[in-house]
């Protein structure tokens, strides 16, 4: 993008809602379901307690995945959004 001979690269923000900056970020945009949920979860299972992970999904799907993995487990969704296609989450690592 240009503006007046001026080159400008348009970046996304990615950080949660309140600015929290994650530990790992994990982009799996352009997977289908299940991989980003298994993707995620081979991603926790490396982590310690109390880290977050930033997840960065385009399949629609991976709303409800995570949601319900989340509810069935000690790790805690702190945020989720809608940015354009992407679907963002921040998890953060339970015991």
């Amino acid at each position: 993008m240009s503006f007046n001979g001026m080159a400008f690269k348009m970046t996304a923000d990615l950080s949660g809602f309140d600015g929290t900056s994650a530990d790992y970020t994990l982009d799996v945009s352009g997977l289908a379901c299940p991989m980003p949920l298994l993707k995620a979860k081979q991603k926790l299972n490396a982590m310690q307690p109390g880290e977050l992970l930033r997840v960065i999904a385009t399949d629609a799907g991976s709303q409800r995945d995570f949601s319900s993995f989340v509810a069935l487990s000690t790790h805690m969704l702190l945020s989720s959004e809608v940015r354009g296609e992407s679907y963002i989450y921040l998890i953060k690592k339970g015991a």
